[in-house]
């Protein structure tokens, strides 16, 4: 990923990468808090806390997705590293970064997101924040 342009090395930091953790953490609860009245921005916001969790996971390593690798650059960086023993839990990510992707740009014919997809994918994306906080110490600056 390094050397095809998806992932560029930058200066470690866990002062970077705790930041995004507690933006995560924040984008969670406004996700709760507005399910119901703004399905589709709960759950915009609610995929950017899994995407910036995972990201976390990177920057303390000192790596950061370019341009060219985006969004999926950032789950296949972490789950090449965590699967196993993590996939499992990190699998739902590249699911949800789809569903967002078609909630974006929806097609004529395109189901509208509900309160109760954020309520499902809300604890999903809470177990990543999870992950990304508690493993941290334990991964080394790539």
């Amino acid at each position: 990923m390094l050397g095809n342009g998806e992932l560029e090395r930058v200066q470690a930091s866990r002062q970077h990468a705790d930041r995004l953790v507690q933006q995560s953490r924040r984008h969670l609860e406004s996700a709760d808090k507005t399910r119901d009245s703004d399905p589709e921005g709960a759950y915009g916001i609610l995929y950017d806390a899994g995407r910036k969790a995972l990201w976390a996971i990177l920057a303390n390593q000192g790596l950061r997705p370019t341009a060219k690798g985006g969004h999926l650059a950032v789950y296949h960086a972490v789950i090449a590293q965590l699967d196993p023993p993590m996939g499992q839990q990190l699998r739902p990510f590249d699911r949800m970064r789809r569903q967002r992707h078609d909630a974006e740009y929806p097609k004529i014919d395109s189901p509208d997101l509900t309160a109760d997809d954020i309520r499902d994918d809300l604890p999903k994306i809470r177990a990543i924040v999870d992950i990304a906080e508690r493993i941290m110490d334990e991964m080394s600056v790539f």
